[in-house]
């Protein structure tokens, strides 16, 4: 069975983080290893939470596997609370990752044009460099104009400007970029992807060169919703694992945060704070 370490923050109720993660990458038919950086007692969009910061406990989790010679397929992570926990990653790829190891990194950090809470721009300069060590990064618009110093206030949905953007992404290292939130008008939410390997092959950034751009589009939905990028993010690493390529891959995983946020909105009671994913999972798995 394939094994994946994922290293986030553990958001006791709230639907993303690892309480996502786990559920959805198990369902794939993967074991999941959580590496926990902090426990919530919910997510930070409540009006109060408890945090228990883990970042001096990890170094002896680590001394621990190391001793039982544990082998990831993949490392995968998402939120991380500090330039810490960011080194702490680091030390994670330097130890278990190994040629085969799949590598993705979700750098959680900021939306809507702003970053979180706590975060500085030292903290996005590592995460860059966090970034140029992955097989796939899976950014938001926000993220992605932080990350290569793009002003995200004077960005504009172009086609052109989207595949500028992703050069230089992929120009951080990575070998894939994965670039959530895509808008071309106000009825559909898009998703691109390219490769490292697109770019290195003198890709043109000419306008009748577009094709050569993926982006998946899907509805958008009036209502928001908490950890539907973990969810995909989840889902994503997951199909990669199984050896699908990233034009599947992110349709999966697309279209498995579709129908999760069809079926929460299926019950008029449902939670603000996240999507029923769990009964949209016999679906991924029939897409798999």
């Amino acid at each position: 069975m394939k094994r994946v370490l994922t290293v986030q923050d553990i958001s006791c109720v709230g639907k993303c983080s690892l309480t996502a993660a786990i559920p959805v990458i198990s369902a794939m038919g993967i074991e999941v290893c959580p590496l926990p950086t902090a426990i919530l007692s919910n997510h930070t969009a409540f009006s109060s939470f408890s945090f228990l910061d883990l970042t001096d406990k990890i170094p002896e989790i680590l001394n621990e596997w190391k001793k039982q010679g544990f082998h990831f397929d993949a490392i995968y992570t998402g939120y991380l609370g500090s330039i810490k926990q960011i080194d702490l990653v680091h030390k994670i790829l330097d130890e278990f990752a190994q040629n085969d190891t799949l590598v993705v990194i979700d750098p959680c950090m900021a939306d809507n044009g702003k970053l979180y809470t706590g975060f500085s721009q030292d903290f996005v300069k590592q995460m860059a460099k966090l970034c140029g060590r992955a097989n796939v990064i899976l950014p938001n618009m926000t993220e992605a104009c932080l990350l290569v110093n793009q002003n995200y206030d004077d960005f504009e949905h172009t086609k052109m400007n989207i595949q500028n953007l992703m050069a230089k992404l992929v120009s951080l290292g990575t070998k894939q970029a994965v670039l959530k939130g895509v808008e071309f008008s106000k009825e559909k939410i898009g998703v691109a992807y390219c490769s490292q390997k697109l770019f290195n092959n003198n890709f043109s950034t000419n306008e009748n060169n577009m094709e050569d751009m993926n982006i998946y589009f899907h509805h958008r939905y009036d209502e928001n919703f908490h950890g539907t990028g973990d969810v995909f993010a989840s889902a994503v690493t997951g199909a990669l694992v199984l050896k699908k390529d990233i034009k599947d891959a992110v349709k999966i995983a697309c279209d498995f945060v579709q129908e999760s946020i069809e079926c929460t909105l299926l019950n008029s009671n449902y939670n603000w704070y996240g999507v029923d994913f769990e009964s949209a999972l016999r679906n991924l798995l029939q897409k798999l």
